[in-house]
């Protein structure tokens, strides 16, 4: 081998020392650099007409694992989902208050329960009427306030869902253009290790926002699609679009509009529509959390505040409907009803509507067998029969849909009363408390079943609609229907529609004997939940709508209204504690002054069994068990896998840094082995450079 060829061999060994002496520095340097992954230098032998002659030096490579670095990225998914699931959750949790507190949900409710049995108490009547009537207004505003923090909790998820849409386009963007940049260095031979590690860590973070499946190309590029296959990066960038645009303006919606998948245009804005949408919590991450939160968890979590406060008035309003005030109200107005005057009476059992004079003595009395009225008998059927009974002492009158009784001299009252052995009922519900005559609690919302039929005719005028969406137990949306019920129709066909329909593909739709309108999914979707983002119809002109009536979603609306009478709220008086003695015969007492064996309807009230459609047959206090409970349990949850999902990502991202990563040993051994390279290249050259000085002084 000729000298020159030794000394281009050692030169070529001691530029790959030196070459690989900086890298070794660039890898120490950044030892502590979040996804930094080290760096090699390609090395390979310089062959030259047959013969070797030294190495070549090429680009450095990234050392990096794909499977591990895509591990890290579904790890991050998960994280961003149980993190902002858990914040959630949390907040909600703290509107039900600190346990034990005085001013928790669940101290108020009890609040009550005590104050209805400081009624049955012969000492301190009046303040112990004031004292019960303010409790439950008080509980009644704290449940509506829970609700609206609530409804703000969704419409805070909305904006961040807007939030999370920028964000998420921001690091789509950019991704892109590091792709083009990658791509470009790796067709020029350059080394793009640099550029590869700040894509990854744009990755990882987009991965926490959306759960996000990435493919290496061979052109260095990546390709990116959502969890549901949808996608985001190819050779050409799709950006997300949310018509919200993340405006918090404060009031949840019936409804919101999915996250469009739209082709960047020019300028990288949002432009064509791919087709694709985003609407439901399997797109994973911070994204797929909050659209669960908005659409399904929130606004469950409503009905079920609903569902309690159901079961508030339903168990109090028992309780003031079996009794009435003393001496007995003037004029009693009911509550707005779904019923009509032509509607099917539906009752069985017994009633009394009387009138009293000041001492509670009988004036006359309307005695109600509704058994022998017949199952043909109508509402009007009914006021006809009360007018009758009373003789004129007293009036009854329906118009939409509110019944009207008024004693007709002065200083009497009007008073209804149940019959001890045989009590009026329909759908279980006492003939006052049908009509709402002697409420302690009133709401828009239907508070109790309507008690119709499928040959009752559903009333509805025309022009009415109602839309249902069904959803599955991640929010994805399986079907909507928008009811529309005909003109002449009865509660039948409209169950018929709803089999019919899309949503009833997915289940199966009945009228139950109370009147509610039931819809059991299939076995393949369950817990699949069906809600009713918007409903105009309105039976027979009462404002009584579809959703009111079929109860066939949560009772949030009926929250939302919810009051206690305020004719009792600014009078105690008026609060029903005695009972109607409807034994009694005309010129004796019926009303006591002092009665107040009522008051025992009130302390029994939580404990009592109401059947609550949806949330089953249950007690005041077992469902306030079941809601608050079940709110603290759930956000525990949400904290327990926050934690292992944080361990899990944790783990992944230890495994990826494992292997490309820098570790200061191997880096400082091979500097040892790179420094010897250089030091016996540098002798082989001063041997080179002897020998030509040997050789030179030969030819002198």
């Amino acid at each position: 081998m000729a000298l020159s060829d030794i000394l281009g061999s050692a030169m070529s060994g001691l530029n790959a020392a030196q070459a690989g002496l900086r890298v070794v520095s660039t890898n120490i340097a950044n030892v502590g650099t979040t996804g930094y992954a080290r760096e090699r230098l390609n090395v390979s032998t310089n062959v030259i007409g047959g013969r070797v002659n030294g190495v070549v030096v090429g680009e450095t490579t990234r050392v990096a694992d794909r499977f591990l670095e895509a591990a890290s990225y579904r790890r991050a998914g998960d994280v961003g989902s149980a993190e902002t699931t858990a914040g959630y959750l949390d907040r909600l949790q703290a509107l039900l208050g600190a346990p034990g507190a005085e001013s928790s949900l669940t101290a108020q409710l009890d609040a009550i329960s005590s104050a209805g049995v400081a009624l049955t108490g012969s000492l301190a009547v009046v303040q112990n009427a004031d004292a019960f009537v303010a409790k439950t207004s008080d509980a009644i505003g704290s449940l509506q306030q829970v609700d609206r923090d609530a409804a703000s909790l969704s419409a805070d998820a909305d904006a961040e869902i807007g939030d999370t849409v920028s964000r998420a386009n921001a690091l789509l963007t950019q991704i892109s253009n590091l792709n083009d940049a990658v791509s470009r260095l790796d067709g020029l031979g350059r080394s793009s290790s640099g550029l590869s590690d700040q894509r990854m860590l744009a990755i990882q973070d987009l991965s926490g926002l959306i759960g996000v499946t990435v493919r290496d190309q061979p052109d260095g590029r990546v390709t990116i699609e959502t969890a549901g296959g949808a996608p985001l990066l190819d050779q050409r960038l799709r950006l997300l679009s949310y018509p919200n645009g993340g405006n918090a303006a404060g009031a949840a919606q019936p409804a919101y509009p999915g996250v469009d998948i739209r082709f960047a245009d020019s300028a990288g804005l949002p432009g064509v529509a791919t087709g694709d949408r985003i609407d439901n919590a399997a797109v994973g991450g911070k994204l797929g959390a909050l659209l669960d939160l908005r659409d399904r968890t929130i606004p469950g979590f409503r009905d079920q505040l609903g569902s309690l406060f159901t079961g508030l008035s339903q168990a109090l309003n028992a309780a003031s409907n079996a009794a009435t005030a003393t001496p007995a109200p003037a004029q009693m107005i009911g509550a707005v009803t779904p019923l009509t005057a032509g509607d099917r009476l539906g009752f069985t059992g017994k009633a009394t509507v009387a009138v009293t004079d000041a001492a509670g003595k009988l004036v006359a009395a309307a005695k109600l067998d509704f058994d022998a009225m017949g199952p043909q008998a109508t509402v009007g059927d009914m006021v006809t029969a009360i007018n009758a009974g009373l003789g004129g002492s007293a009036t009854a009158t329906f118009a939409n849909g509110r019944l009207t009784l008024s004693a007709t001299a002065p200083g009497t009252g009007v008073a209804v009363g149940q019959d001890p052995a045989a009590p009026s009922q329909r759908a279980g519900i006492g003939l006052s408390q049908v009509f709402g005559m002697n409420d302690l609690i009133r709401s828009d919302g239907s508070t109790i079943p309507s008690g119709f039929a499928a040959s009752d005719p559903h009333g509805f005028v025309a022009g009415g609609t109602a839309q249902l969406m069904l959803r599955d137990g991640s929010g994805r949306v399986l079907a909507q229907h928008t009811l529309t019920p005909a003109p002449g129709g009865s509660f039948g066909d409209l169950v018929a529609d709803l089999a019919a329909s899309p949503v009833g593909r997915y289940g199966s739709f009945a009228l139950d004997g109370a009147g509610r309108m039931r819809f059991e999914p299939n076995p393949t979707v369950s817990g699949a939940v069906l809600t009713i983002p918007s409903d105009s119809t309105d039976r027979a002109g009462t404002g009584r709508s579809f959703t009111t009536i079929a109860g066939l979603t949560g009772s949030a609306s009926a929250l939302a209204t919810g009051e206690v009478r305020p004719d009792i709220l600014g009078n105690s008086g008026r609060l029903p504690l005695a009972l109607l003695d409807t034994r009694a015969t005309v010129g004796g007492i019926a009303l006591g002054s002092t009665d107040r064996s009522g008051a025992a309807g009130y302390a029994d009230a939580h404990a009592r069994t109401i059947d609550l459609g949806m949330a089953g047959a249950t007690s005041v206090d077992r469902r306030a068990a079941q809601v608050l409970g079940g709110a603290g349990s759930t956000a525990a949850l949400a904290k327990a896998r926050l934690t292992e999902a944080a361990a899990r990502r944790d783990d992944a991202v230890n495994r990826r840094d494992s292997f490309s990563g820098v570790n200061i040993d191997e880096e400082l051994s091979q500097m040892v082995v790179l420094q010897n390279s250089y030091s016996a290249a540098a002798r082989v050259i001063s041997t080179v450079t002897a020998m030509y000085d040997t050789l030179l002084t030969m030819v002198r």
